[in-house]
């Protein structure tokens, strides 16, 4: 399977992106920072999913709440 160069070495399966966004999730729980919004998280599935990468993620988030 070749690797799709959208994602990272690290993010070309479904279970390493979601292990991706559960150190992230810890980690910004170990801060006290929120968990994501329902927004963030539909958005987060479909990066896990391979549909979005994490740039178009962070571009869809930042698009939605009003940050250019």
């Amino acid at each position: 399977m070749a690797a799709d160069e959208r994602f990272g070495p690290a993010e070309q399966t479904p279970a390493q992106r979601q292990a991706l966004l559960d150190e992230v999730e810890a980690l910004k729980a170990a801060q006290g920072l929120p968990p994501l919004s329902p927004f963030g998280q539909r958005l987060y599935q479909r990066y896990v999913a391979g549909e979005l990468s994490l740039a178009e993620c962070s571009a869809q988030l930042r698009q939605h709440y009003g940050r250019a």
